[in-house]
């Protein structure tokens, strides 16, 4: 523990200690590397409860005959 603990803190305290920080990247260049340049089919968006129908509850049924549909569709 101590010994990473060390190298953490070194890291740290050497980076504080840069003369100049380091240059973010050029926005433009990512720009550019991101645009679609080819034969590329466009994809639609669809809302994910697009097909959603809500289902009410209902009573619950006597047991003896939920028991018995299930016995006899099987």
């Amino acid at each position: 523990m101590k010994p990473l603990f060390l190298a953490g803190a070194a890291a740290l305290l050497l980076g504080a200690c840069a003369s100049t920080p380091a240059a973010l990247p050029e926005i433009a260049a990512l720009e550019r590397t991101a645009a679609q340049s080819g034969p590329y089919r466009k994809l639609n968006y669809q809302p994910p409860f697009s097909g959603f129908e809500a289902q009410e509850p209902s009573d619950p049924g006597s047991w003896r005959g939920v028991n018995d549909e299930q016995q006899e569709n099987h």
